[in-house]
């Protein structure tokens, strides 16, 4: 099983993003019921995978959510999840799209 990491900085995201090979990135908004169970999807699909998985914490975290948004020139959503590969995105998507199904697939290709 892989823990989250929470990036509370840029440095943080920097520092994530460094590591060669896939890596996941999910954007939670913690008063956001979709955006709960889409955490619930992720920590599923975690409880079988080795994948380096981090969270951004969209309301107490804004300038790396932001950063995010900017760097990669991807509209903001919330939730929102996306898959790095060498540090770039090689997928994304957002809300009722996150599911553990559809991470398996993604990570997969």
């Amino acid at each position: 099983m892989s823990d989250m990491l929470n990036l509370e900085s840029v440095d943080d995201l920097n520092a994530f993003l460094a590591h060669p090979g896939k890596r996941l990135l999910l954007k939670h908004s913690t008063i956001c019921p979709i955006s709960t169970t889409a955490l619930e999807q992720v920590e599923t699909y975690l409880a079988d995978s080795d994948v380096a998985t981090a969270i951004v914490l969209v309301r107490e975290a804004r300038p790396v959510s932001n950063e995010v948004a900017e760097r990669f020139q991807i509209k903001h959503e919330s939730p929102q999840i996306f898959l790095f590969e060498d540090g770039a995105v090689k997928w994304h998507t957002s809300h009722w799209k996150i599911t553990k199904d559809t991470l398996v697939e993604a990570v997969s290709n």
